[in-house]
Parts: structure tokens; C-alpha cells; sequence
């Protein structure tokens, strides 16, 4: 069926009226840039907005004491709640699917700044008391030495592990900090690692001026008993932690003697659920961009359809002549089909071509300006250019199956009649 006539006559034919072929392809053109642009925005949003996680593990949650909202067995209204290091054994003992239970409490961040320094420089920084385990809900890539371990929690060592951020600010260029000293309200750490954040961005500048000192050596140093501040959970692989959030909430108002329809007592911030939305989010703007791209591309889909039905027209007594000398209808129908799918994939093509030049520069203009709030890397990947060609072939299809019917409808002999 595609041999060098057919492809010569396919050729004169689009290039008879160029003006027009050109506005008529300029539809699905159009189309599928469109298409494919909205694509790589709501890719490009879907990134940004991601990266707010940071790289803390999604199956993961926050709980916190807040204050009390009912009295209970004698308890006021109001009181403050402090959770302690039991609660957290209670949690892995009553919930087994959790993987990682850990105990935190920290200086700085939303409680106020406090004094880090090195001889002359000083900084302000946060300082979190954390276990080993804390490593694997929040990936970090250590630079030199290493992360807390169990030998500094046990023996209450006062060790220290910082972010790139403070090695900057606390420390010349070209300095070693692993075996030196810092100071945290003037209580002397020795530095046993570094370490930067995975990416950056959002909130890996924070993670970058953090500080880690071993759970036990914080609450010791900094006068704080067996309080947490708050604990990381994160569930095993096959459980989510979203439905074992309820239960941990009960343990914890257990724990605590809080009433059981106190809602306000201990706050909680999920990841998993928080991730989870954004992501169905994304997914109906992935929708809506497929639907606005695809009635842009119909529109140029039905301009190529009454364009080629005008050809139809224009070329009817060729078309009896074609039939008067042995033409089937299939060989009819199979030229205008032929035509208008050449029409239809070469401007769309071209469309992706210019969608792809497109998302190029917005990476290109990302990249000398430095990261956008909410917006990174904008980019489909290649199954969407798979889907975009087979719309294209449908649309080809069905933009020449009424005139191809039209043409082959013609009787040869009224065909010829006309002038």
C-alpha cells in the first residue's frame, strides 16, 4: 500500500495549497504541544512539591505531646503532656509492625536559636538528641567518620556528628573537623562525623545545619531526665503506618492518662497520608492535563477532518477517474486515509519536537536561577511520548474515515461529470 506513487501523490496533494496545510496541521501542532507542556508543569509541580518531604522515609509519623482539652481521672484540663523514653518501649512491644520507634528531643528549630561555637565563630543551630536508627528514616551521605552509634549512647559519650552547613560556618576551608571540639552551650563535643544532605533544597538546608549528639549524652548534658520531645515511627515495608496510626494514638493516651475521645492531646503528623494525598492530588491534574491537551488536539483533529473533506471535493473527478480505470474503494479510502495520517503525525511530531525544546528551557532557566519554590525538573517521560503517538495515529485515522467513506460513496459516472 505505501509505494512511491502513492507517496508522490500524497506530497502534491499537501504541498497543492501549502497556506492551507500549514494552518490545517497547525491544529494538531498545537495540540500536542499543549498536551505534552501541561504534562512536564504538572511533573515539574509534582517534584517540587515532593521535595518538601525532604528524603525522610513517607512510611513514617510524628507524635508529640500537646496540651490536654478534657479533664481525666482527676487530671486537669490543660495539662501539658511529656512523653517519656517508656512510651516508646510500650510502642514496640504492643505494635510489632513497627520497624523504627525513635525517641527525639531537640534545642532550637521553633524553641529558639542556641549557642554553637568553635573558638571565635559561633552559630546558631539545632541540636537533636537521636538514636543509630534515626539514619534510616532520615538518609544523610556522611562526608567522613561516621553517624551516632550505640557505643555513645550506652556510654553516654559526648560525641557529636554535624552537617555541612555548621563544618562551613564553624570551621576554615581546608580544617579537619573529625577529632576537633565544638561547644554546645558551652558544653565540649567531640566531632566523630560530617555530613551533607542527599540533595539540595527545601528542607535539606535545615538538615544541613543540624546537629546530632546521642539521645542519652542530651538528656544527661542538657538536664532533661527520660523526656521526649517527640517520636519518629516508621512502619515495617508491607504495613502502613497510616493504619497503625490510631493504635499508637490510643498506647499513647494510655500511657499518658488522657481521656480517650481527647483529640487535641497529642499531636501527629503523618507522611504517609500527607504523601499519599498529594500524590492522588497529581494524579487528577495528570487527568485534567491528558483532558485539556486531547479537546485541543480534537480541535485541530476536526480542522485536518474539514480540510480533508474539502480535498475530497476538489479532487472528485480525479477520484472518478481513478474508479473508471479499475480503483477500488479500499484504494480510495486508503489514500485519503494515508494522507491525512502523514498530515496528522508529521505536525505532531513537530509538536513534540518544540514541547521537548520547551521543557529544555525550563530546566536550562531552573538551572541558572537556581531552585523555585514548589517547581522542579519539569519532564514527562517516554511513555507519555508512546501515548502521544498513538493519539496521533487514531486521531489520523479518524480525522480521514469521513471523507475516505465521502470519496468512496461516488459513483464513477457522476464523478466524471463534474467540472
Amino acid at each position: 500500500m505505501f509505494n512511491k506513487d502513492r507517496w508522490n501523490e500524497i506530497l502534491e496533494a499537501l504541498n497543492a495549497n501549502r497556506f492551507r496545510t500549514m494552518l490545517t496541521a497547525f491544529g494538531v501542532f498545537w495540540g500536542i504541544f499543549i498536551l505534552v507542556l501541561l504534562l512536564a508543569l504538572v511533573t515539574g509541580l509534582r517534584n517540587g512539591v515532593s521535595k518538601d518531604f525532604g528524603d525522610f522515609a513517607t512510611n513514617s509519623m510524628f507524635v508529640w505531646g500537646q496540651g490536654t482539652s478534657k479533664p481525666y481521672k482527676g487530671l486537669p484540663k490543660g495539662r501539658r503532656v511529656q512523653f517519656k523514653m517508656i512510651d516508646g518501649e510500650i510502642l514496640k512491644e504492643k505494635i510489632p509492625e513497627l520497624k523504627i520507634v525513635s525517641p527525639r528531643n531537640q534545642l532550637g528549630g521553633y524553641q529558639g536559636a542556641n549557642n554553637v561555637t568553635r573558638k571565635e565563630n559561633t552559630g546558631a543551630f539545632k541540636v537533636c538528641g537521636d538514636y543509630p536508627e534515626y539514619i534510616q528514616q532520615q538518609p544523610m551521605d556522611i562526608m567522613a567518620g561516621r553517624f551516632i552509634s550505640y557505643s555513645d549512647i550506652n556510654d553516654r559519650r559526648k560525641a557529636v556528628v554535624i552537617g555541612k552547613g555548621v563544618v562551613e560556618s564553624l570551621f576554615d576551608l581546608g580544617e579537619e573537623p573529625i577529632g576537633d571540639y565544638i561547644k554546645i552551650n558551652g558544653v565540649n563535643f567531640l566531632v566523630v562525623g560530617t555530613f551533607k544532605a542527599p540533595s539540595s533544597g527545601g528542607d535539606n538546608e535545615e538538615l544541613a545545619n543540624t546537629v546530632y549528639v546521642p539521645f542519652t549524652t542530651f538528656n544527661q548534658v542538657f538536664n532533661n531526665a527520660d523526656n521526649v520531645m517527640y517520636f519518629a515511627l516508621t512502619a515495617k515495608d508491607d504495613v502502613s503506618i497510616t493504619t497503625l496510626k490510631p493504635k499508637v494514638l490510643e498506647i499513647m493516651r494510655e500511657q499518658r492518662t488522657i481521656h480517650p475521645n481527647d483529640k487535641r492531646a497529642i499531636g501527629n503528623r503523618d507522611l504517609a497520608e500527607n504523601f499519599a494525598r498529594i500524590t492522588g492530588l497529581f494524579d487528577i491534574l495528570k487527568f485534567v492535563g491528558f483532558f485539556v491537551g486531547a479537546l485541543v488536539l480534537m480541535s485541530g483533529v476536526i480542522g485536518i477532518s474539514n480540510i480533508m473533506l474539502i480535498v475530497v471535493k476538489e479532487r472528485t473527478k480525479e477520484i472518478g477517474v481513478r474508479r473508471a480505470l479499475g480503483a477500488t474503494p479500499w484504494d480510495i479510502r486508503a489514500q485519503v486515509l494515508q494522507e491525512s495520517l502523514v498530515l496528522t503525525i508529521f505536525s505532531g511530531m513537530v509538536g513534540v519536537a518544540f514541547s521537548a525544546g520547551g521543557i529544555w528551557i525550563m530546566n536550562y532557566v531552573l538551572s541558572l536561577s537556581g531552585p523555585v519554590e514548589n517547581f522542579a525538573n519539569p519532564s514527562v517521560n517516554i511513555q507519555v511520548i508512546a501515548v502521544a503517538l498513538l493519539i496521533l495515529i487514531v486521531s489520523g485515522l479518524l480525522a480521514g474515515l469521513i471523507p475516505a467513506t465521502r470519496a468512496t460513496q461516488m459513483k464513477p459516472v457522476d464523478a466524471l461529470r463534474v467540472d
